[in-house]
């Protein structure tokens, strides 16, 4: 009989044990979106609700109510640098994301109290950035998800997407133009014996566009060193200049002082520049 209740006694201190160790699935499971965009990473955590049947818009969400944007946790996302969104200045940090959606315009708060659960307590005091934005049709999404499908160096277009309707706005991270400051100053720093800082640089500056920038700091590169590299940058210019004639003789000129090393660049080139 004693050892009969020795043994209950036991297996009842074992239940909250045993509670503790179980693992089960959440119904709404967790998922993280995390994007380079130029210098800036972007990380969204967030829970992602699934449509199971359900009206979703205006009823299991309400209209012109503040939402979690998910489930579970509110959701977060961080920026690594200082961003702008849709025009307005937000400081690089984690903020926890809040919509208030309506049939016809949805309000985006990114607010600095990042972590909480829901919006239960939500302190529009602390709504760092706020904005209106109109929701589109989109195709049907059974579980909620963020997505961004266009980037370009500087700017991401995040979309919002659950049932039918999809929830656009876009991250600017003036990357180019911290890129082209960036450069200025290693070039500055650099030796004068050093051609591959002002070389990447020029070629920076060239594939977006900054041609002036871009001629100063191969002309600082050549400077120093008239090699394939630095020859087939200066092609590439000449090129797009429409100086094919002279474009192609310099794309020549790399190839010449091409060594071993760059026996794959040198085939590269003359693919390349054939197509001119």
């Amino acid at each position: 009989m004693r050892k009969t209740a020795i043994c209950l006694l036991l297996a009842l201190f074992a239940l909250p044990l045993a509670a503790q160790q179980l693992r089960l699935p959440r119904p709404s499971p967790n998922a993280t979106l995390t994007q380079a965009v130029g210098l800036t990473d972007i990380t969204i955590k967030y829970s992602r609700p699934g449509v199971k049947g359900r009206q979703i818009w205006g009823a299991l969400v309400p209209w012109d109510t503040i939402w979690r944007t998910g489930a579970n946790e509110a959701t977060t996302i961080n920026f690594s640098d200082d961003v702008t969104i849709d025009g307005q200045k937000l400081p690089k940090g984690t903020y926890a994301f809040f919509t208030i959606p309506g049939k016809d315009e949805w309000t985006l708060g990114f607010n600095s109290q990042a972590e909480q659960w829901g919006a239960f307590n939500h302190d529009k005091a602390k709504d760092v950035v706020t904005l209106k934005v109109k929701p589109e049709k989109g195709e049907f999404r059974e579980w909620m998800e963020f997505e961004i499908p266009d980037m370009t160096t500087d700017t991401a277009k995040i979309v919002l997407r659950w049932e039918n309707v999809a929830v656009p706005f876009t991250v600017d991270t003036k990357s180019t133009e911290r890129a082209m400051a960036g450069a200025k100053q290693a070039i500055t720093a650099v030796e004068n014996s050093r051609w591959q800082t002002p070389l990447r640089a020029a070629d920076f500056a060239f594939q977006n566009n900054k041609m002036d920038e871009a001629k100063t700091w191969l002309d600082q590169a050549m400077a120093v060193k008239e090699n394939t590299q630095v020859l087939w940058l200066k092609a590439r210019m000449l090129n797009k200049e429409g100086k094919k004639a002279e474009a192609k003789k310099t794309a020549e000129a790399a190839v010449a002082k091409a060594g071993e090393p760059e026996k794959d660049l040198a085939n590269e080139i003359k693919r390349l520049s054939a197509l001119w």
